[in-house]
């Protein structure tokens, strides 16, 4: 067993955890897209742009922590 395994088996973990983030957050970008819709809101709502932006940046954090890449 390498000394790292413990923290890499958590990394994988963590990985999995926020998986769970992103489709929280898939969940409220549609619904927050329908009420919009609903609502006649031309354009694209500011706060679908930070959800967005926080689904990518949290799909980032799994790439590098699901131990599938090298560094």
């Amino acid at each position: 067993m390498d000394w790292d395994s413990p923290y890499s088996q958590r990394a994988e973990e963590l990985a999995h955890e926020l998986h769970g983030v992103v489709e929280t957050l898939n969940e409220l970008i549609v619904d927050h897209l329908r009420v919009a819709i609903e609502h006649d809101v031309s354009g694209r709502p500011p706060l679908d742009k930070k959800l967005q932006a926080a689904r990518r940046s949290i799909e980032k954090a799994i790439r590098l922590l699901d131990g599938s890449g090298t560094t």
